[in-house]
């Protein structure tokens, strides 16, 4: 890279800043949606809008923004989405109404390509030794900012004003923007071609109706008109993408390279790893804060922030296993330490359904989720990295962040449909049983995906076959 070019070490300091800025408003709104609710004076289901918008044009923007990286300049774009991710943190701390507040939460879903082109800047900056490291540290910030947000969201709602929700985002935000306009190089490796806004607006259909669909799905229905509609959608937009992708000369995204081995079943790995994942973290604080007694034979009746320090191990674990399933990776290929994350993810899930009496024992479980998952996640980004062209990192990346959503969605959605349907007495209180069902659920698709995972190539296997 030449001795001009910034040492990896304060790139890989700034990118986790930003993935950890991103992370954090993924899940501190979380605790704060009761809070939002009562403030408001809204319904459960558009308080909830204040995900679906953000997870919406999340999903949208990654893979779009990702293949502009790649084309005209990963840090270019890095910039961008966290500029436009600062306008909506800003201007989410002065929302008057539940309506502007979903608006300004879709605004702050385009930080959601901070990931791919992180990942991509990673392989681009880093020497070959240190990009398995690099790519594990940003992909665990996710889990690891995960845990963070729930703890200081508590923290907040608890002692403060759900404005300093976005106070604090826009501080992270505004701080990660400046380091990367300041210290991050511009990459050398692009790949002009010719835009493809026919690919990009079916993609963006296909990921809009498959997610309204899932996320509403609870609210209005799985078998109303409006959910099964937008499954119909979701399955034209799908085939008519992948017949024009098909034929265009410079496609969006490469139908043939998604269809090649590692980089298909590493996709379906983070389905389930996604699934896994949020199928019983969202369950948790429910779990933890419910008061017990009477016919309620289960909780702590825990405050949201004394809920995030019990959950806030398993987040900080991911410093460490994130960098180190890197070097595992580097060392054996990185199927291994994908099989061992999605593993142990499963272990730890399946000790919440078995221990779940105390505290502790919630925290002894996340311990395996914390370090499975970011094991899991690091290897999935190093997997498609080292099995696409160097042209297609950014692209390549962001697919494999918007599977993981739709697993995600798909968890949570299973998850919170199977304790509804198993309450105590009439009541809306979900029974202890529902837990522990939903819980093993979870870790039998993680068991699932470790599976999956089996079936892609050895080390060195993808770059032989895809270089012949």
């Amino acid at each position: 890279m030449g001795e001009a070019r910034q040492h990896y070490n304060v790139t890989l300091a700034i990118l986790a800043l930003a993935g950890l800025a991103y992370a954090l408003q993924q899940t501190m709104i979380v605790p704060a949606l009761p809070s939002l609710q009562r403030d408001f004076h809204t319904s459960t289901a558009w308080v909830t809008w204040l995900l679906t918008s953000f997870l919406l044009v999340s999903a949208v923007a990654t893979p779009v923004l990702g293949k502009l990286g790649d084309q005209y300049g990963k840090e270019r774009f890095l910039l961008l989405s966290l500029l436009v991710f600062f306008v909506g943190c800003v201007a989410a701390i002065f929302a008057w109404n539940i309506w502007s507040l979903i608006a300004f939460r879709a605004i702050q879903g385009f930080g959601g390509a901070v990931f791919p082109l992180s990942f991509a800047i990673v392989f681009d900056e880093f020497p070959s030794e240190k990009v398995g490291s690099g790519v594990g540290m940003v992909s665990a910030i996710l889990g690891v900012g995960g845990g963070l947000g729930l703890v200081l969201s508590g923290v907040l709602v608890d002692y403060a004003s759900w404005r300093w929700l976005f106070i604090v985002g826009a501080v992270f935000v505004g701080v990660a923007a400046i380091g990367v306009w300041r210290f991050v190089p511009e990459s050398p490796v692009k790949t002009p071609s010719k835009p493809d806004p026919v690919g990009a607006a079916l993609l963006s259909g296909v990921l809009v109706t498959l997610l309204l669909a899932l996320t509403e799905g609870p609210v209005w229905g799985w078998g109303s008109s409006r959910v099964a509609g937008l499954f119909v959608a979701s399955g034209v937009f799908a085939f008519t993408w992948v017949r024009v992708e098909l034929r265009v000369p410079e496609p969006m995204v490469d139908i043939r390279m998604m269809l090649q081995r590692t980089v298909l079943f590493t996709n379906l790995a983070a389905i389930f790893t996604g699934f896994a994942m949020f199928g019983a973290f969202v369950l948790l604080p429910s779990l933890m804060q419910t008061h017990s007694g009477g016919s309620v034979d289960y909780g702590f009746g825990l405050s949201a922030t004394a809920t995030g320090v019990y959950l806030l191990p398993g987040g900080v674990l991911g410093f460490v296993a994130g960098p180190a399933a890197g070097r595992l990776g580097t060392r054996y290929g990185s199927r291994l330490p994908l099989v061992l994350g999605l593993v142990l993810t499963s272990l730890g899930v399946a000790s919440l359904a078995v221990l779940h009496a105390h505290p502790l024992e919630i925290s002894l479980g996340m311990v395996g989720i914390g370090i499975g998952v970011p094991f899991a996640f690091a290897a999935m980004a190093k997997l498609i990295i080292d099995a696409v062209r160097p042209s297609e990192t950014g692209v390549a990346t962001g697919m494999n962040t918007v599977m993981r959503t739709i697993g995600s969605v798909i968890g949570g959605q299973v998850g919170a449909a199977i304790v509804s349907a198993d309450t105590i007495g009439g009541s809306k209180i979900p029974a202890e049983s529902a837990f522990v069902a939903a819980f093993w659920v979870s870790a039998a698709v993680a068991l699932v995906g470790a599976v999956l995972a089996r079936f892609i190539p050895r080390k060195g296997a993808a770059r032989v076959a895809f270089a012949d």
